[in-house]
């Protein structure tokens, strides 16, 4: 009976297996306790442990000064973090080489010279190492989808699929910047006639939060919060006009003021 042929997998498709990593890792905040860790043990040399940021600097000290943990629960978790600590070394490692050698070739470096820095022993050596390191970057980005192949296709695949995500990351903040130099007038209208939107609490309340957000309003998350904001001023300022008492004591340039943000919400 003829054996059936093995169907080669995809060039571009994600691995079956996912290589286990580490990932995104506050390290700063390890080496915090690890600090701590030698602190209680009364490490005499802990003043000249490099900063918390100081990752490889900070584990070399961790390393040469593990012996002043003097209890045997410190010495398993400070081994255990400084194993973890590694890793997430290791594969930043990764990352920030493929960005170096992508700044060599945009320089115009042969792949000769790229071999011995590599450490491999031929241009087309370090091609290839090249697109293992494009890989490992690839697939630790934000929004990565699996683990990408270490083949040309499934790296460009890959680079195609981030400047798209990037792309859309811009426009999003282009419109998010256009919309913001359309509410931050509105919002700040309305903070000008609060006087005479003060008398319902909710109102007072979303009124303070577009107080809080307006002077330092750039970052994306500010920018939808501000639009929340100003829209639920609209809402429970509508519900007060219920009361003929709040809709009375309105002043007529307080009630403009609520009626250009609405209409400006509806073009949103």
């Amino acid at each position: 009976m003829a054996r059936r042929s093995r169907k080669s997998p995809s060039p571009v498709k994600p691995l079956v297996r996912a290589t286990p990593r580490i990932g995104r890792l506050d390290f700063a905040a390890l080496i915090g306790e690890l600090r701590q860790l030698h602190e209680e043990a009364e490490d005499p040399d802990i003043h000249r442990m490099p900063d918390d940021q100081e990752l490889f600097g900070a584990l070399r000290y961790l390393e040469a000064h593990e012996a002043a943990l003097n209890t045997q629960d410190a010495r398993q978790k400070a081994a255990v973090a400084r194993v973890t600590l590694w890793q997430y070394l290791r594969e930043q490692a990764d990352v920030h080489q493929a960005r170096a050698v992508e700044d060599a070739r945009s320089a115009h470096v042969e792949w000769a010279p790229l071999a011995r820095a590599l450490a491999v022993n031929a241009p087309s050596a370090a091609y290839n190492k090249s697109l293992r390191l494009r890989a490992a970057a690839l697939s630790s980005a934000p929004g990565a989808e699996g683990v990408v192949r270490r083949t040309p296709e499934a790296v460009l695949k890959a680079q195609r699929l981030a400047a798209a995500r990037a792309e859309a990351v811009r426009r999003a903040e282009q419109e998010a910047a256009q919309r913001h130099r359309l509410l931050a007038p509105v919002a700040a209208r309305l903070l000008q006639h609060r006087a005479s939107l003060d008398a319902a609490d909710d109102v007072t309340y979303w009124l303070d939060e577009i107080e809080a957000v307006l002077p330092s309003c750039e970052t994306p998350t500010q920018l939808v919060s501000l639009a929340t904001y100003v829209k639920a001023v609209v809402r429970e300022v509508r519900i007060a006009e219920r009361s003929t008492e709040y809709r009375t004591g309105m002043t007529d340039d307080a009630r403009a003021a609520c009626a250009a943000a609405a209409e400006l919400l509806t073009q949103g």
